[in-house]
């Protein structure tokens, strides 16, 4: 009653508080003057438009308060919303209704810059003076039980995707290069620099650790460069991000014949094989992003500056154009190991490095305490055509002995982290077989830390880094709740007579969308009769694994990809 509301507005004032009348949730500008004063929590318990208002001018009463609590919030702040069970419609409701009659809240939420980065039980109890009053101030009191109190905190910017040059050491030569888009955010990142605590180096650390007490150890990582020039042999054109040097910096050719000793001939790779006269197919003097560190490892080889039983260690990141799914990545951090051993012991060698891994990530698991790995060695001929990206792309650079894969107990093999190869012929002396491991630190990484999505280890948002003090491995917490997906469908008739590159087009979803395109599915593949011309659907989702996405930017991402595929691919939109 109003006696209530008397004594609960004295406490406050006594306690020192504020108290404001007649404000305006969607205008809570006008009421504090934003940059005078920013608050650090906003709550706001049980919103309600009053009457009988339904779901749908309920969510614009919230879309309203988010936009207007953007301009009052401190950077850090938090906004609390509490709701009636079911509500919200996230998981976390029980029981959960059909999404079309809930609140939408992370939806709407997000359209504002907003995440949900906690959810718990609203307990009225623990709240001192509060009391919930029925409708209209009636006895009747208002229904409370399973409440939940939804904790939003503000999103980092989205990316502005801004044309970058990047340099690189090419033999004798410095040249620039234009960076794909697609990469730009993810070039020259400095994870696995001394200064970084990323889980990446970490996981690089601890496992150079190990070996080096198997193995005398020399690292030869920091002067890789990052362009081959060429056409990769074996390798499929559409897995590799070919470059354009900067204008003025192609190379003469003289100069070039000595640099190139230097820089690493891709005919390393493997046999050449044909080429497609497709677009993008590239010429003598083209250069491409570095998709492996193996050439590198070959052309110190070659070069000899190998010492038989010591282990190489390289690492830095690599860059492949893949499909869209939760463990394909277009850019990682590979760390590749190369031993000299003598003919007839590379067995028990590759048995040892299995082993030394194996010890590592035991001792790293202990310290994330997730779900207990199983690593094991996994024969190629085991897997069939059932590769995932990573390990059907090494299979492309030559032949592989073993797949090592890390599972979770008890369902062995699980997924492909890393190969093991055994080369003889590439020493002059033939006493000598070299021994290889590639190993994916950003798949080692999501597995240990539980980390659900790659995109997440390449955020913005620091409190990815804010669980990993001084390189500690720890399972990951997400900030980002229940992130709303928006799915729209695309179809189109093919050239005709023509191959579609689904990578390419799922490349280019990755750079319509700055990596917000979370699966695309062929729904379906129709031939007209008569004409034989063809048609594909794909479902497209939209989702972002640590910033907002609002639906109407999902709905622009839409219409952005549609303009670009009819533009770059030929195809021809229905």
């Amino acid at each position: 009653g109003r006696g209530g509301a008397a004594r609960s507005i004295r406490r406050l004032r006594d306690s020192g508080a504020e108290v404001v009348f007649s404000v305006d949730c969607t205008k809570l500008k006008e009421h504090f003057v934003p940059g005078k004063r920013e608050f650090d929590r906003i709550y706001f318990n049980f919103p309600h438009c009053g009457r009988k208002a339904g779901v749908v001018k309920n969510r614009q009463l919230l879309a309203g308060f988010f936009h207007s609590c953007a301009e009052v919030l401190a950077q850090e702040g938090e906004i609390h919303v509490a709701l009636c069970n079911g509500q919200g419609g996230t998981p976390a409701d029980q029981p959960r209704r059909e999404w079309h009659n809930s609140w939408q809240i992370v939806a709407v939420a997000a359209g504002a810059g907003f995440i949900l980065s906690h959810v718990h039980p609203f307990k009225a109890e623990t709240i001192e003076g509060y009391k919930c009053t029925g409708y209209r101030s009636q006895d009747k009191s208002f229904c409370v039980e399973g409440a939940l109190n939804h904790i939003f905190t503000r999103s980092t910017a989205p990316l502005c995707f801004t044309p970058m040059s990047c340099q690189t050491q090419l033999g004798s030569q410095k040249v620039s290069f234009r960076v794909p888009q697609v990469l730009v955010d993810k070039i020259n990142r400095g994870f696995l620099e001394v200064n970084s605590s990323h889980p990446v180096r970490t996981i690089k650390e601890k496992l150079s650790a190990g070996l080096s007490q198997a193995f005398p150890l020399q690292n030869i990582s920091s002067c890789l460069p990052l362009l081959h020039q060429g056409h990769p042999g074996g390798v499929c054109h559409s897995n590799i991000f070919w470059i354009t040097l900067s204008p003025g910096e192609a190379p003469g050719t003289e100069k070039m014949s000595q640099g190139l000793a230097d820089a690493v001939l891709c005919s390393h790779f493997g046999q050449d094989t044909d080429e497609n006269g497709q677009e993008g197919c590239p010429a003598p003097e083209q250069f491409y992003l570095r998709p492996s560190l193996l050439p590198h490892a070959q052309a110190i080889i070659k070069k000899g500056a190998f010492s038989p039983g010591t282990l190489q260690v390289l690492s830095g990141p690599v860059f492949r154009k893949c499909r869209i799914a939760p463990h394909s990545m277009p850019a990682f951090h590979e760390v590749l190991v190369v031993l000299a051993v003598s003919r007839g012991t590379e067995n028990s060698c590759v048995q040892m490095l299995v082993e030394n891994i194996k010890t590592t990530m035991n001792s790293l698991h202990q310290g994330t305490s997730g779900v207990k790995p199983s690593i094991s060695l996994q024969e190629p001929t085991s897997f069939g055509t059932d590769l995932s990206d990573f390990a059907a792309f090494e299979r492309q650079l030559g032949e592989i002995q073993h797949f090592l894969c890390v599972g979770t107990e008890p369902e062995p093999p699980g997924s492909c982290v890393g190969v093991i190869r055994a080369a003889p012929g590439e020493l002059k002396s033939h006493e000598l077989v070299v021994v290889s491991a590639s190993l994916n630190l950003d798949l080692l990484a999501m597995l240990l830390c539980g980390i659900s999505d790659w995109r997440m280890l390449w955020t913005w948002d620091r409190r990815f880094l804010r669980q990993f003090p001084e390189g500690e491995l720890r399972l990951f917490k997400s900030f980002s709740l229940y992130p709303p997906s928006y799915v729209h469908d695309v179809s189109f008739w093919l050239p005709d007579g023509q191959d579609f590159d689904e990578v390419a087009f799922h490349t280019l979803a990755r750079r319509v969308s700055g990596e917000m395109v979370v699966s695309i599915q062929l729904r379906d593949n129709f031939q007209q009769p008569g004409t034989g011309r063809r048609s594909l659907c794909y479902r497209v989702t939209f989702q972002s694994c640590d910033r907002a996405l609002g639906c109407w930017e999902a709905a622009e991402m839409q219409l952005h990809l549609r303009e670009e595929i009819q533009q770059h691919l030929g195809v021809t939109l229905r």
